[in-house]
Formats: C-alpha cells, sequence, structure tokens
C-alpha cells in the first residue's frame, strides 16, 4: 500500500499515514511557470496498491487537475489500483439540471476522474447520495456523523432539551437522524433561495423554546443561511444556537457572518483545510484522519467498510 498527497491537504494526508503507521509517497507536484502542473513520483509503484488523498477544495479547478494528473501518472507507472480519496468532493452541489441549458457537474468531474484511470473512489458526506451513481467504478461514501454525534454528548448536547435544526426540507432526512441519536427532537427551517449563495428565511417549522438548538448541515459555503437561521431560531426562544457540518467551505464573507451572529460555536470536520490565521473562535474543527485510514486500511485488505458507518 502507497499513500499518496497532492497540495490540497498534505497534512491531512500525514495523519492518515500517522494512523496507518507508513510514510506519505514520495511525490513531487508543481507548477510550471504559466501555471501548468507537473507531477514526478519519485518511488516504484508498479503493482502497488496506492490512494492518491485530494480534497477538490479551493482552489477547486487546480486541485482537480493535480489529482488528475497523479492518478494519470500513477497509472502509467502501472500500479495496481488506485483509489480516488476525496474528503471533499466539488461540483456536487451542479448535480442535476435545475434551469434550461445547464450542465451536471458532478457528472463531468466522475467521467474526468474516472478516465484519469481511478480504480475506486474514496469520499466523505457527499452533496446528494445519488452522485455515487454517476461513477461507473465503486465509490465508498463515508459519513461524519460518528465523529460529530461523539462531540455533542461529550459536550452535553442531546436528550430532550435539544433540538435539531435542519436548514431546508433537502436535509430533513440527515437531521431526523441526527436527533434520533441525540434523542433529541426536530426543527425544519423553510428557506427560499433568492440567488446562487443568497438565501431568505421564510419560516421555522418546529418547537425551539427554551431548548439548545443545533442547525445540521453538510457543508456551509458563505454562511448566510446560517447566519438567517440562528437569528430566527433566537428570535423563537431558544436557549442557544450551535451548528455543526462536514465540509467547512467558508467562502467569501463566511467568517464575518458567523463571528457576528448568533452562534455560539460552529462544528467541522477537517475534510476541507482550514488555515489557522483565518480561524476565529467560534469554530472547532474534528479530525477525520483516523476514520479515513481505517476506510483506506479496509479497502486495502479487502474488507468491509460498513462498520465505520455505524
Amino acid at each position: 500500500m502507497k499513500i499518496f498527497s497532492g497540495n490540497s491537504d498534505p497534512e491531512l494526508a500525514k495523519e492518515i499515514c500517522g494512523h496507518l503507521n507508513i510514510s506519505l509517497g514520495d511525490a513531487e507536484v508543481s507548477t510550471f511557470s504559466d501555471g501548468e502542473i507537473m507531477v514526478q513520483i519519485n518511488e516504484n509503484v508498479r503493482g502497488r496498491d496506492v490512494f492518491v488523498v485530494q480534497s477538490t477544495c479551493n482552489p477547486v479547478n487546480h486541485n482537480l487537475m493535480e489529482l488528475l494528473i497523479m492518478i494519470d501518472a500513477m497509472k502509467r507507472a502501472s500500479a495496481r489500483r488506485i483509489t480516488a480519496v476525496l474528503p471533499y468532493y466539488g461540483y456536487a452541489r451542479q448535480d442535476r439540471k435545475v434551469l434550461p441549458r445547464v450542465p451536471i457537474t458532478a457528472k463531468l468531474v466522475a467521467d474526468l476522474i474516472t478516465t484519469a484511470g481511478a480504480n475506486r473512489v474514496l469520499t466523505m458526506d457527499l452533496h446528494a447520495g445519488q452522485i455515487q451513481g454517476f461513477f461507473n467504478i465503486p465509490v465508498d461514501n463515508l459519513y461524519s456523523a460518528p465523529i460529530l454525534l461523539d462531540y455533542f454528548r461529550k459536550n452535553g448536547m442531546h436528550g430532550e432539551g435539544c433540538v435539531v435544526v435542519s436548514p431546508d426540507a433537502g436535509g430533513v432526512q440527515r437531521a431526523r437522524a441526527f436527533a434520533k441519536r441525540l434523542n433529541a427532537s426536530l426543527a425544519i427551517i423553510d428557506k427560499r433561495r433568492t440567488m446562487p449563495n443568497e438565501s431568505k428565511v421564510m419560516n421555522l417549522i418546529g418547537e425551539v423554546e427554551g431548548k439548545k438548538a443545533l442547525i445540521l448541515d453538510d457543508m456551509v459555503d458563505t454562511a448566510g443561511t446560517l447566519a438567517e437561521a440562528s437569528s430566527a431560531i433566537m428570535n423563537q426562544g431558544a436557549m442557544s444556537v450551535s451548528a455543526c457540518c462536514t465540509h467547512p467551505v467558508l467562502s467569501g464573507p463566511a467568517l464575518t457572518r458567523i463571528n457576528e451572529s448568533a452562534l455560539n460555536k460552529v462544528v467541522a470536520t477537517n475534510s476541507i483545510p482550514f488555515k489557522k490565521g483565518d480561524q476565529c473562535k467560534k469554530i472547532v474543527i474534528l479530525s477525520i484522519g483516523e476514520l479515513f485510514s481505517k476506510a483506506i486500511q479496509n479497502i486495502h485488505e479487502e474488507t468491509t467498510i460498513s462498520t465505520l458507518f455505524e
């Protein structure tokens, strides 16, 4: 088994290697003066089980091209099997045609990864579960819920005094499952999206008065929904409001909005690297390194990863 990393998050790749007691593969991923990406694999991978760790986060297009070129280099070096490890799968929000004459980019990216030479994909909390069907190769979609649930249980966020809030109708199933495991009640935000990255909270369905509220989403981008939702929840008499997500995209005014919002804290994973210099006191980052190391070990040994979903 060999694990390599692009430039999106080498620290996570090193953490995964640490859990597996192996060294990170020697690969040079650099850029020519005109912006073209150059990859050089500096060790033998012939006949090896290779894992390439690369989140397609900001800069999305550059990180995606690094991934594709690394996979191609591994394939041409006769790797036995290549698994693309994407803690965050970019372009996942463009998974269907919502308007005339628009692309389904999530499918296009799946085709690019497959054509580059990947034999398998390991990812976490896809924006839409059906994206697994966009691939013609096996896809393992891990869940961050066990990590997040463990954190909230240890911090007293469970029981009848808590309510899990879905930020939209599409996230109700995820929020219901989360609430069940915390023995908490469920509420739903009715929002209207006015334009990309902008939405307006119209109504709050459910009882939050006198309870600790927890907003659950798969990703936080500009944090507009979180800021509006937290304000609406507090206006309905909640004791406090926190939020959690898997993917802290945190683009544009996100950090400012979180700092100025009614949120106590935002708990997220390191599926996307969060720069220490940008960190605000309200954001808590949990590591997914151990979870991914277990999944990689099980894939390498051809054993089940179903136990990691529990």
